[in-house]
């Protein structure tokens, strides 16, 4: 086996041929020359075609596709018996799934931490369209983790005799704080169903659903190998999946349909949830995918991640003005101890006042480096994270001409020119010391 250096020449030459300094992988990993080239000699090769068929071709494409689940099963330690894997576009097209399907009454409640992808707070308007509770639990500065005696406090308390649904991530896109997975165990044991977002967790670490069982799990495979985009899944338990119900029919998902007889029946197991035909042509890049990090080995990933961000944050918190000011203030741990290699933060002057986070993105782009800014899509960790309060947020959005248009330019008006945003640098499997360093120099520019 390569080492991470040897793998980084030899599989992402553009890199430094380019003299590009990537620190966004968890918004998206980069595709190895190996996996595209191996998946194009496959297409070269094989006539694959619409697997709802049981002609030559679909028989072929049906073969890649079963593959492909069974690798995704594999590579997560999950029974086959026990679980299932549907095939989506993205995580967000799985979280959709469960939100649009669960089985929510008046008597339910959906459970949720402040430190969410949006795609998983979107669940909360299918809760509250059938009159279904909603709670969030917020997290707390500086380290943004949750209090373990709140949600406890939550999980432990007695339900209204409806199903109820806890979702939180492994690992936050926000901040990188890794939250317990015992959360798992705790829900299911006083009667949650649990909703795992897995996306910025499984590119770097171990999840094994032999020892935790959720029961949905939700992946982006660009977020684990780069390539292909468009190809997500939602892991699901058979027994949470014949709890869902889904309010529409699609190709592909029915046994039998009629117009004139004004009924349908869809098909069991994954089938039932997998909407017009699949991406057959990229699945079997799926199976490759995963075969080359297991060939890489997620433990080596892992420890190279830890490597990498341990450095970046120190260095960056040790930056200071003249004065003495800090430049940076982080939003999460600063220590490698339960958290990922995402590490956000904004820059302050040294009168104390925050530089736009728009602006280093430009800096960070004439630079040559990829980073990222905003919210990152998780508006709870950003309200924590900014100061930004529920009283604020409340009288911005009743105001008349806000009930049905915001613009980003309106919301700082509203926050009385908080920022609206952080900086997020995120480290991933082939970062370098030389990565991180381009970094911080770049940091150092704003030194007064």
């Amino acid at each position: 086996m390569l080492s991470l250096d040897d793998l980084r020449r030899s599989e992402y030459p553009l890199l430094d041929q380019r003299g590009h300094v990537y620190l966004d992988y968890t918004a998206g990993n980069l595709c190895p020359l190996s996996l595209v080239e191996r998946h194009l000699a496959l297409l070269k090769t094989d006539i694959l075609g619409n697997p709802h068929s049981g002609n030559p071709t679909a028989s072929r494409a049906s073969e890649f596709v079963d593959r492909a689940r069974s690798a995704v099963l594999n590579f997560f330690n999950a029974a086959h018996d026990e679980w299932a894997v549907i095939f989506t576009a993205n995580a967000t097209q799985a979280l959709k799934l469960v939100g649009e399907s669960y089985p929510f009454t008046p008597t339910s409640e959906f459970l949720l931490t402040f430190d969410n992808h949006n795609s998983v707070n979107g669940i909360r308007e299918y809760a509250r369209a059938r009159g279904a509770g909603v709670t969030y639990v917020p997290v707390v500065l500086p380290d943004m983790r949750v209090e373990p005696s709140e949600i406890e406090g939550y999980l432990v308390r007695p339900g209204g005799g409806g199903r109820r649904l806890f979702a939180y991530p492994a690992q936050s896109n926000f901040s990188g704080v890794q939250h317990p997975l015992e959360w798992i165990d705790l829900a299911k044991n006083h009667g949650w169903d649990v909703l795992l977002d897995a996306a910025a967790f499984t590119p770097t670490n171990r999840l094994d659903l032999g020892r935790w069982r959720p029961d949905f799990v939700v992946q982006s495979f660009y977020k684990m190998f780069g390539y292909p985009t468009g190809v997500g899944c939602l892991v699901a338990r058979r027994e949470a999946l014949r709890r869902l119900r889904r309010p529409w029919f699609a190709g592909g998902t029915i046994t039998v349909a009629s117009v004139q007889g004004d009924k349908y029946y869809l098909a069991e197991g994954e089938a039932g949830f997998e909407d017009g035909t699949p991406n057959y042509l990229a699945l079997p890049a799926i199976e490759m995918g995963l075969e080359y990090l297991q060939t890489i080995g997620i433990e080596a990933i892992h420890a190279r991640v830890r490597e990498m961000t341990d450095p970046l944050i120190q260095q960056l918190v040790a930056l200071q003005h003249a004065n003495g000011q800090p430049l940076a203030r982080m939003y999460g741990p600063r220590s490698n101890d339960r958290r990922g290699g995402t590490v956000t933060f904004n820059l302050y002057d040294r009168q104390g006042l925050p530089i736009d986070h728009r602006l280093v993105e430009e800096q960070a782009s004439a630079a040559n480096i990829s980073l990222r800014t905003g919210c990152f899509c998780n508006p709870g960790g950003g309200e924590i994270a900014l100061g930004i309060t529920g009283t604020e947020l409340s009288s911005c959005f009743h105001q008349p001409e806000h009930e049905t248009h915001l613009t980003i330019d309106d919301f700082r008006l509203c926050i009385d020119g908080k920022s609206t945003g952080a900086v997020r640098v995120s480290v991933g499997l082939v970062t370098n010391a030389a990565d991180v360093s381009a970094f911080i120099a770049l940091a150092r520019r704003f030194l007064l």
